[in-house]
Parts: structure tokens; sequence; C-alpha cells
């Protein structure tokens, strides 16, 4: 392909919001291997706001509402974007259905997934669960059928991670965020996962809010208003160390915002933590050494992204019973504090 031609590019990652943060390093790079291209990522409702914030993303087209057509209006919406190529960095058969019979000329797959031997026209040889990369890495070997057949390091990567808050935060939000005192870091804590990683536990995060307290920083309680419900006996045992309960009651712009506007945010594996680093906050992950999850794969990527790992080779003995993995548990509460206060207070762009 030509650099010099404004080509649009559809970009597919209809999954969760850490991973839709990890894919964004894939439209900044088709930004620079084609200067005044057009990317338009395919995703789910609730991520949405994370491609409005991306300054890579020209566009975003929405899965969910894309499918409540019918089959003929689904393949015209695609024709309609004209587009030179699909990248299926997240495999949907539907979709990859859906972009061959709106015959876009460059359908690119894993040859590891049968449905793109039927739908896509490049293959790619890639294969996560064992592969020593990191996921954005992985992503990003997707386009070589674009000419692309550079091996980048995280370092470079990082640099295409990026994220602006498009909203601005509301005033009662604001507030909450006044420092009172020289060296005050807004921290927030996101203890839940929804399932999607290895938690490090209540018990844990409630040591590290009275430990933060202490040193006279503020600290946030961040989640769903679901898990807001499930953590209330937990909210109401340390409101005492506590700056303010955000359970349930930030849209994900307003998070995004909220992010933006604090120090950094202290989670497992999780969208959070993958937002707090895009938007160049501080982002502390806490981890398991088990493969796949393990940090070597999923880290967050960023100016002022971090991660804590327990030290032992593997954690195989917790494989079979993810909810009691003693090895994230081990990850001590001091040295987590430690990490933090470390920070220096980052200014609000």
């Amino acid at each position: 392909m030509s650099p010099e031609k404004n080509f649009t590019f559809l970009v597919s990652r209809t999954d969760a919001i850490g991973d839709v943060v990890l894919t964004l390093p894939v439209c900044g790079r088709l930004k620079q291997l084609f200067p005044g291209c057009r990317v338009v990522l395919i995703g789910r409702t609730y991520t949405a706001p994370v491609a409005a914030a991306c300054p890579w993303v020209d566009d975003f087209l929405n899965l969910d509402e894309l499918l409540k057509q019918s089959e003929t209006a689904q393949v015209e919406a695609l024709r309609a974007y004209e587009a030179a190529a699909i990248i299926h960095v997240f495999p949907n058969k539907t979709l990859a259905r859906l972009a061959q019979k709106a015959k876009i000329p460059l359908r690119i797959g894993t040859r590891n997934r049968w449905q793109h031997w039927l739908t896509c026209n490049r293959l790619v040889a890639l294969s996560r669960r064992h592969s020593p990369l990191h996921e954005s890495q992985l992503n990003h070997k997707l386009l070589q059928p674009l000419g692309d057949t550079s091996e980048p390091s995280l370092t470079e990567i990082a640099h295409l991670v990026r994220l602006q808050a498009t909203e601005t935060l509301l005033p009662q939000f604001q507030q909450l965020l006044q420092k009172r005192q020289p060296g005050q870091l807004n921290v927030i804590l996101h203890p839940r996962s929804r399932g999607s990683a290895r938690e490090w536990g209540l018990d844990n995060f409630a040591q590290l809010a009275r430990l933060l307290h202490r040193a006279g920083h503020r600290v946030f309680i961040t989640g769903t208003a679901a898990e807001g419900e499930e953590l209330a006996p937990w909210l109401q045992e340390n409101a005492a160390f506590l700056a303010a309960d955000l359970t349930g009651q930030l849209s994900l712009p307003q998070f995004i915002s909220f992010i933006a506007a604090a120090d950094g945010l202290v989670a497992g594996s999780t969208g959070p933590l993958h937002l707090a680093a895009a938007l160049g906050r501080y982002a502390l992950g806490l981890y398991p050494p088990i493969r796949p999850m393990h940090p070597g794969r999923w880290a967050p990527l960023g100016e002022h992204a971090e991660f804590m790992v327990f030290d032992k080779p593997n954690c195989d003995d917790c494989r079979q019973q993810p909810a009691a993995c003693t090895c994230i548990r081990a990850i001590e509460a001091a040295a987590v504090a430690a990490r933090v206060a470390a920070w220096v207070p980052l200014p609000v762009e």
C-alpha cells in the first residue's frame, strides 16, 4: 500500500476496556504508516468512550448497534466506510463474515482461528497463549500484511498508548480532588476486577488505604454500582481512611476525567489500570506470576506505569482455585504503599 493515499482502516477489538486500550498502538501505528488515513475502531457499547478519548481513532462503529440491524443493513454499513482493510485484532466470526460479504479488500486475521480461513484473505501466524510477547506486541503483528514487519519494543509501543479526557470533570468530583497539603497524593484504589483478573484481596486493599491515609494521602474507591453494593460492609468499615466512595457514581467518560485529574491508581490487571497508564497517570498494577496473566503479557503501558508481582517462578498451585490465588495476595501492602509514596504529585493537564 502506498503511504500517500488516504485509506480507511477498520480495527476490530470487541472485548473489554483493557484489551481495547492495548489495541490503541495499532491505531497509532496506522497513522504513522499511512499519514492522513482514517481509523475506525469497532467495539462494544461500553468501550465507545475509550475510542472517543484516543487521538488516533477518527470514528467508532458500535457492534452492539450494528447487530440490531438486518444483515443487509449490516453489510451496507460496513461497505459505506469504503475501507481498504479490516484488522480483526479480536476474532468475531459474525463480523468476519460481514466484512467478507461487504467485500473489504484486505481482511486480516490470525491463522489459528478456523473461521478466518473462510472469511479473511490475509492470515498472520499468531499464537497468543504461549507467546513471551506483551499483548500490545502481539496485536502489532497483525500489521504485517500492510507491510509493517517491525518488532517494536514495549518502550516504543508505550508512546502510542495515549488517551485524553473528553469531558470536563463535574464540580462535585473536582472538589474531592482538591489537595490540602504539600506532597499530598490523590490515589484511586480499584479493588475489584469483575472476574477479569486475579484479585489482591479486600484485606490488602484495606491495609493499603490505612497506610496511605496515615501518610497524609487521599484515597478514593472506585467500581461499578454492583461492586459498591457488594463492598458496602467493607466500605463502611474503612470509611475513616477514605476520602470518598465513588462506586457507581461515575460514567465512563467521567471516570476517565477523574483518573486524569488524580495522581494515580492501584489495581489488578483491569481496564481502569490500563486507562490510568494511557492517561499518563501513575498506574501500579498488582499481578500473579502465572501465565498467561502475568505482567509480561498484560503490564500497563505508559510514562508512569509500573507493576508488582510476587517473586515466584509460577503460581500453578493457584491455577485450579483462582479466587484463592495466594501468590498475588502475598504482595505486601506495606511494599505497595512504599511504591506509591515514591510518586511525585502530577500536574493536571
